[in-house]
């Protein structure tokens, strides 16, 4: 029987710009990212829409995605495994 894969709790660091003209990701460095995103900074849309970006990025569901710093600014922490 194989051992079991570990996961690695990560910290991404975001610097996330609502309003954009398209969705976009960039790495930035190894666990940092720039995200635009189309939808505003208002009532949450702009960090779901980053988080569901992150998701395809990735490609780990957006369940998986946790915002844990910057809910109302443009730099985020989110927390994720790898």
């Amino acid at each position: 029987m194989a051992p079991a894969k570990k996961e690695a709790v990560v910290r991404l660091v975001v610097s996330a710009k609502p309003n954009s003209g398209r969705t976009k990701v960039e790495k930035t460095g190894e666990y940092s990212y720039k995200v635009w995103v189309t939808k505003p900074p208002h009532e949450n849309q702009a960090n779901e829409a980053v988080i569901e970006a992150l998701s395809d990025y990735l490609d780990i569901p957006k369940s998986g995605i946790k915002l844990i710093r910057g809910g109302k600014g443009r730099q985020k922490t989110f927390e994720t495994t790898l």
